[in-house]
């Protein structure tokens, strides 16, 4: 009776046993389930990093003759994407939809020269600055009413809705006319819609390369040097995203590779601070 008791208990205990290493397995799974929440681990498990992006302001991001996908921006993100192991899935649209998705998590990253503003700062996350860039203020060829940003004041500019160029724009006292694209901009100065338009000093120096004969000249450069990042929501599931994403932008700043990139899209290296 007492072996058959001993029986019994050494059943139970057993029991007891595997149902402990049930529950444990139950439990690890769940944790890397409930890992996958967090944004880094959630891109890591796809394989892939959705980057948001206009996709058509040259050289940082904009179509080739053959239409595809390329620029400073596309280049920095695939590499970046690469060091986390996985690829950069690419999506374009318009400036102000492209902060709204990234805050709604439609997507995990916008790379679109996006320069840094404690506005911006509350609502998103940055990753460490990969660009500094100039402001420059831009008027038709024999405009001498405008020669300083305090000149906008009272006059009407054009830029993406909510973008830097904008904001500066405005602190300055110019009314902004929304228009999503560089050579928009450009049109709208020359056919004399507008008195004038903030854009990347990188940017109208290539576009003055491409139309050199174009009725344009910089009047002026902003006193501050734009610093520019990936932004990705705001919040704690975030924070080791970022933290992958600026440990792979210091490796591919100190093998040359965004120097590298600049130097292909600008001419310049725009990479570091000076």
């Amino acid at each position: 009776m007492k072996k058959m008791i001993k029986v019994i208990i050494a059943g139970a205990l057993l029991g007891y046993a595997l149902a402990g290493c049930s529950s444990a397995d139950t439990v690890s799974t769940t944790a890397v389930d409930t890992s996958k929440t967090d944004l880094l681990g959630k891109i890591q498990a796809e394989g892939k990093m959705v980057v948001a992006m206009e996709g058509n302001w040259a050289p940082w991001t904009y179509e080739d003759e053959s239409g595809k996908l390329v620029g400073f921006e596309v280049e920095v993100a695939s590499a970046v994407a690469e060091k986390l192991g996985v690829e950069a899935e690419f999506v374009t649209g318009e400036w102000d939809g492209l902060l709204a998705g990234v805050k709604a998590g439609r997507y995990d990253v916008m790379a679109n020269g996006v320069g840094y503003t404690e506005e911006r700062a509350q609502a998103y996350y940055y990753s460490d600055f990969y660009a500094f860039n100039r402001t420059a203020l831009v008027v038709k060829g024999d405009n001498t009413d405008i020669t300083s940003f305090e000149d906008l004041k009272g006059k009407t500019t054009c830029n993406s809705a909510n973008s830097t160029y904008q904001l500066i724009a405005e602190e300055y006292g110019a009314t902004v006319k929304d228009v999503e694209s560089l050579a928009g901009t450009i049109d709208e100065l020359l056919a004399g819609r507008v008195d004038a338009t903030l854009n990347a000093e990188v940017s109208i120096n290539d576009y003055m390369r491409e139309k050199p004969d174009a009725n344009i000249k910089i009047a002026a450069f902003h006193k501050d040097v734009e610093q520019v990042g990936m932004i990705m929501p705001y919040g704690e599931d975030s924070a080791t995203l970022r933290d992958a994403i600026n440990k792979a932008l210091d490796e591919l700043r100190a093998d040359g590779t965004l120097s590298k990139i600049s130097e292909k899209y600008f001419g310049m290296d725009i990479t570091s601070e000076k």
